[in-house]
């Protein structure tokens, strides 16, 4: 009897693992991504547009900017949301954007070497050039809730 009854609890401890290996969620590694070449330009007019608050008189109390650079993804996999991450400066290396690190995203990143653009806006009263320092990137090879 005790026999049978040690059997029945492998049988449905291994058949539980089976259905829970079957259905669960796969793991989903970070992935890093590496960015160079960077670079920034005022944003055109067409894009600038809604991001710029107008000052009244005194112009406006944003300016908008695109960075450019390359991102590289050697894990030969696409990377899906990758964060984007780093510090900008003002000519007199005041930081930018205080306190926070993370600058946006890049929807996706194909394997290799590929451009990416990101959007920023930086108070008017900070002048240029900015400094781009530190910029890194990281996401996943499947979606991740948000």
């Amino acid at each position: 009897m005790r026999f049978r009854g040690w059997l029945a609890s492998v049988t449905v401890a291994c058949l539980f693992w089976v259905v829970s290996c079957l259905f669960a969620p796969m793991a989903v590694a970070v992935i890093q991504i590496q960015l160079s070449d960077l670079s920034y330009s005022e944003c055109p007019p067409e894009l600038a547009k809604g991001t710029v608050v107008p000052g009244g008189s005194s112009g406006a109390l944003a300016n908008c900017f695109l960075v450019h650079g390359k991102a590289t993804n050697k894990s030969g996999k696409m990377v899906i949301n990758a964060d984007i991450y780093g510090r900008i400066y003002d000519a007199n290396g005041n930081s930018i954007l205080q306190n926070r690190t993370r600058l946006g995203s890049i929807d996706e990143v194909p394997p290799g070497v590929s451009d990416f653009e990101l959007r920023i806006t930086v108070p008017a009263n900070q002048p240029t050039p900015l400094k781009l320092k530190q910029f890194k990137a990281s996401g996943f090879t499947g979606r991740v809730r948000r």
